[in-house]
């Protein structure tokens, strides 16, 4: 008397077929994983950079840019790029790529980097106020795999925060 295999031949065929169908759906997901993966960094760095741009608003709103001696630009810019007003040597920026000559600092003394904008003496309903105004302009977005995800290097338009001044 023979005994029959539980495994017929054509069951062996179905499981050779799910084995297949796996692989070309994993890589199918394996580019969706990965494309997630760079717009979640992309929208991360995006939120440092308006961050950074906050931070640095809010830091020269606390001084009188009459005073130039006081008026602390470099400290500033520092704050925005390190996260503390004086970088330490070999220091790394908050967001890799940013760099010092993408920061522009607009306010009623000098205003020259937003041309047609004015922030002396704003008019409000309140009265006058003084406006500060910072802007990181041309950072460019690297994603971690550009040849899976078809997508190259994207310039971020410009992220610019503008605060009142309190002197």
């Amino acid at each position: 008397m023979k005994i029959r295999s539980l495994r017929s031949p054509s069951h062996r065929r179905v499981g050779g077929a799910a084995t297949v169908e796996f692989a070309l759906v994993s890589i199918l997901l394996t580019m969706l994983v990965v494309a997630t993966v760079d717009f979640a960094r992309a929208m991360f760095v995006y939120d440092q950079l308006v961050k950074a741009a906050r931070d640095g608003a809010r830091y020269l709103s606390f001084f009188d840019p009459t005073i130039a001696s006081e008026y602390p630009v470099a400290a500033a810019k520092s704050r925005m790029l390190y996260g503390t007003a004086s970088a330490a040597d070999g220091a790394q920026p908050i967001v890799p790529g940013l760099t010092g000559a993408m920061i522009r600092i607009c306010d009623r003394v000098d205003s020259s980097a937003c041309p047609g904008e004015d922030f002396g003496a704003v008019a409000t309903a309140s009265g006058s106020i003084d406006l500060v105004k910072v802007v990181i302009d041309g950072y460019t977005f690297s994603p971690i795999f550009p040849g899976l995800t078809r997508l190259g290097a994207v310039t971020f338009d410009p992220i610019g925060v503008t605060m009142r001044q309190l002197y």
